[in-house]
């Protein structure tokens, strides 16, 4: 029953569910075609309500006060939600083929790299083309230093502080202080 679900799921539904699914579908390449389009838009406008509203139409969804600097870039935009007074500096980089979630008041450095999209660890369904994707959540608060790392499938906990340059692989407390690469919790 459950190979009958899902040989009726579209591929997109099957990315949306974290599932196995192959990228290169016509209706997830004109998602992406549609995103790429938005974002070109919102990367060559000035700051003000014009660029807001492109913002907005790119983004799943975006509270109040929340700024996003160019460039920026993403997958889909569909499946990233910022809270209120979210800050993404320049150059930042979300990887978004299942939600991504940023909460109120969190601070983005630039270059910083928010990856849900993931691959299978079995070569053969690599070969064969099959990607996957980890939600990832980002608590309200958050500092993320420049040039940080978000892999796939990784929860940061309120008013957690990471550092620049850190890679974080595993889930980070509430409050926590990380850093390094691996990101590490510090004292």
């Amino acid at each position: 029953m459950r190979r009958v679900m899902e040989a009726a799921m579209t591929e997109k539904e099957k990315m949306l569910r974290g599932e196995l699914y192959r990228g290169f579908d016509a209706e997830l390449m004109q998602d992406r075609a549609r995103s790429e389009a938005l974002m070109l838009r919102m990367n060559a406008m000035p700051e003000g309500a014009d660029r807001d509203a492109v913002m907005r139409e790119l983004l799943g969804s975006a509270g109040e006060e929340t700024i996003v600097r160019p460039p920026f870039f993403c997958d889909y935009g569909y499946n990233i939600h910022m809270g209120r007074g979210v800050f993404l500096n320049f150059n930042c980089v979300v990887l978004d083929v299942v939600e991504v979630r940023i909460g109120d008041g969190t601070q983005i450095g630039p270059a910083v790299q928010i990856y849900a999209a993931d691959h299978p660890r079995d070569p053969e369904l690599r070969r064969a083309g099959l990607e996957n994707g980890r939600p990832v959540v980002i608590g309200k608060n958050v500092w993320i230093g420049g040039g940080a790392i978000i892999l796939p499938g990784v929860t940061v906990g309120d008013d957690a502080l990471i550092g620049a340059g850190s890679v974080v692989t595993k889930d980070v407390a509430a409050g926590a202080t990380v850093a390094g690469n691996p990101a590490r919790r510090l004292r």
